[in-house]
């Protein structure tokens, strides 16, 4: 039997709106730091994949990615209050998100 001990996940509530759309893309593990725990957690609320012109969405929930690239929900439609997100979007990022409105 594998007992694990229960970890505390907390996440700040960035959403201006209920409605939002999200689509599932691959959030890949390159260039994330371990945690002191030793696990790579990526936060809700990242720009991804990159916080420039590239920007498709923002990663809706906490992805760890210590095993591997894995699934993440990414917003791509819908109101954020952009002083709540982890890091502050660019202004490359506002304009490649048409469909994501900063509050």
């Amino acid at each position: 039997m594998y007992v694990k001990k229960p970890v505390k996940v907390e996440q700040v509530n960035f959403l201006a709106s209920a409605k939002y759309q999200n689509f599932t893309y691959q959030v890949s593990n390159v260039g994330v730091a371990a945690n002191a725990e030793g696990r790579k957690i990526v936060p809700a609320g990242t720009i991804y994949p990159a916080n420039d012109a590239t920007a498709v969405g923002i990663l809706f929930n906490d992805v760890d990615v210590t095993e591997g690239p894995q699934p993440g929900a990414v917003m791509v439609e819908g109101y954020v209050l952009s002083a709540r997100l982890p890091v502050a979007p660019t202004d490359e990022a506002k304009t490649a998100l048409k469909e994501i409105k900063f509050r």
